[in-house]
């Protein structure tokens, strides 16, 4: 490894570097005004281009163009503009060293003291679904290396990659005429984290767009994460926690409380686990969560005047004492009528695309209850990254198809008679709630609402005991899926004998004739859907 460049003694101590040249080009032009009439104030040179020398301007500042500093005309549809050796060394001329001013001296080339870049809107072009050379030319070249080239020379030049950062800029150029080291170095850094970030939605959306059924997935895999708090503790009160947005993200991690105490990191588990089971569901759908599993499921019933309020009673009526300090997820607007029926249930977190305001009347009078809105660009997960000792996994999301109802239509039937249209329902809304369950898992259904769960269990015998046992009497008649196949007809019969009507289940096992020969004998539908859903 080559060693430094100079003697330590060469350098001249730099700490409050004044700020006479500034280099303004930016996509987001929040708080430019304010910035620029700060550095104007102070008869700082801003040097501009494009769109954000016009603003300027317009507002009565004087700018300078880039292309009069480096003599080459902004070209190629403004993909070349900065790239110029007048900008680049005047950004990375560390005046610390007399050879780097005699330098900059003999090419006539005057140094800046800050810079204000913050980079085209690639994850917003991406967020509103824009495909294709609309998203690649929303990828900056000039603009990371001015950041990266600032940051690297924050001895001498501050960086500003965010509005954020403008109040505590014109402070320090009003205060003391400009910025001090320790403020440089914070602004370096945040200054390396944005174009880590912003290379990482790109890298991301390159190999997501390359993913495909016959295509490998991605040889190198670069997550950007910023944290957004800590948290009181994690899982348990020893251990230590924070929540992160991770780059391009549109799920829990971005929703807005709008009340409530601290989000706890095992809320953040449950309300994600809660939106992958109502959002499964087309019809309007509420799940219920504790530790992760759900405790109750269910869509409105047929007719509901108020249909959320009405999947909400039929998911609780589940297993209203699990449901006791549940997370729910709604995948509709809650309204005043659900809000109602929460009022005397204790509950930790609700989470919904939006709620009615009258319903969010009803919410105050319970302080603590934490009411969480999802973004508007809210999505299902395309891809599942879990981590293990060493390393990661990456796996597909487990989704279902838009067009499941077409894709049950050829599900294979093994035993009995294919159901009515009604019952079909209630077989496709159990064999979605088993995805959401961890394995092994067992749903007991009727009329699209969770009779009985059982889940976590080590054998699916014991699942299948668990789920009869909380649904008690309903279980006579229900639907029952199951995430995997039955090994052996042990656990089918538990079902049978509690009096199920049908059985849907990948099918699959070397004991399938077994399994089959119980559900015949006992007169029960079953189906093989070919797929498991293993949730762990």
């Amino acid at each position: 490894m080559a060693g430094p460049r100079h003697d330590p003694a060469d350098y001249r101590p730099r700490d409050i570097v004044p700020i006479r040249r500034a280099l303004v080009s930016v996509s987001d032009k929040t708080g430019l005004l304010a910035l620029g009439e700060a550095l104007a104030s102070a008869g700082v040179e801003i040097v501009s281009t494009g769109g954000s020398a016009t603003l300027l301007r317009e507002a009565g500042y004087e700018v300078t163009d880039v292309s009069a500093v480096t003599g080459f005309p902004e070209s190629l549809d403004g993909r070349v503009k900065t790239l110029h050796p007048n900008v680049h060394a005047g950004l990375l001329a560390d005046l610390r060293l007399a050879s780097h001013e005699a330098q900059l001296g003999d090419l006539g080339i005057r140094p800046f003291e800050l810079v204000v870049v913050n980079l085209y809107p690639f994850v917003e072009t991406v967020a509103s679904g824009a495909e294709g050379d609309d998203v690649v030319e929303q990828i900056d070249i000039g603009g990371p290396a001015m950041v990266r080239a600032s940051a690297k020379n924050h001895a001498n030049v501050a960086i500003a990659v965010s509005p954020e950062s403008y109040p505590a800029i014109i402070e320090a150029l009003q205060t003391q005429g400009g910025t001090s080291l320790v403020q440089r170095r914070e602004l370096a850094a945040r200054a390396f984290s944005h174009t880590a970030a912003y290379d990482t939605a790109v890298s991301t959306w390159f190999a997501e767009g390359t993913l495909g059924d016959d295509i490998d997935l991605p040889a190198h895999l670069t997550i950007q994460a910023e944290r957004l708090s800590t948290l009181r503790y994690g899982e348990n009160s020893h251990q230590r926690a924070a929540i992160y947005t991770r780059v391009g993200g549109h799920g829990i991690a971005q929703a807005t409380q709008l009340q409530g105490k601290e989000m706890s990191y095992n809320n953040y588990v449950d309300a994600d686990a809660a939106l992958r089971a109502a959002f499964d569901m087309v019809k309007p759908a509420v799940a219920i969560i504790k530790h992760a599993n759900p405790c109750g499921i269910a869509v409105a019933a047929p007719n509901a005047l108020d249909p959320i309020a009405s999947a909400h009673l039929r998911a609780h009526e589940c297993d209203p004492v699990s449901a006791f300090g549940g997370v729910i997820a709604a995948n509709r607007t809650v309204t005043l009528k659900m809000a109602e029926n929460l009022r005397d249930i204790f509950t930790e977190v609700i989470i919904a695309p939006d709620f009615e305001p009258e319903a969010l009347e009803v919410f105050k009078l319970k302080k603590n209850l934490r009411v969480l809105q999802l973004p508007t660009d809210w999505q299902q997960e395309r891809m599942d990254v879990r981590l293990v000792s060493g390393g990661l996994l990456l796996q597909d999301a487990d989704r279902f198809p838009d067009d499941i109802e077409s894709v049950a239509k050829n599900w294979e039937l093994v035993s009995g008679e294919r159901p009515a249209e009604a019952d079909m329902e209630s077989l496709i809304f159990a064999w979605k709630s088993c995805r959401a369950v961890k394995s092994n898992a067992i749903v007991l259904a009727q009329a699209s609402a969770t009779v009985g769960i059982g889940m976590g269990q080590v054998n699916r015998v014991d699942s299948c005991r668990l789920a009869v046992e909380r649904a008690g009497d309903r279980a006579h008649g229900s639907i029952a899926a199951s995430d995997a196949f039955f090994p052996f007809a042990d656990g089918p019969q538990v079902l049978i004998d509690a009096g199920i009507s049908a059985i849907i289940q990948p099918g699959g096992s070397v004991r399938d004739a077994e399994v089959v020969d119980a559900a015949r004998a006992a007169g029960v539908t079953m189906f093989f859907t070919g797929e498991r859903h293993f949730f762990h």
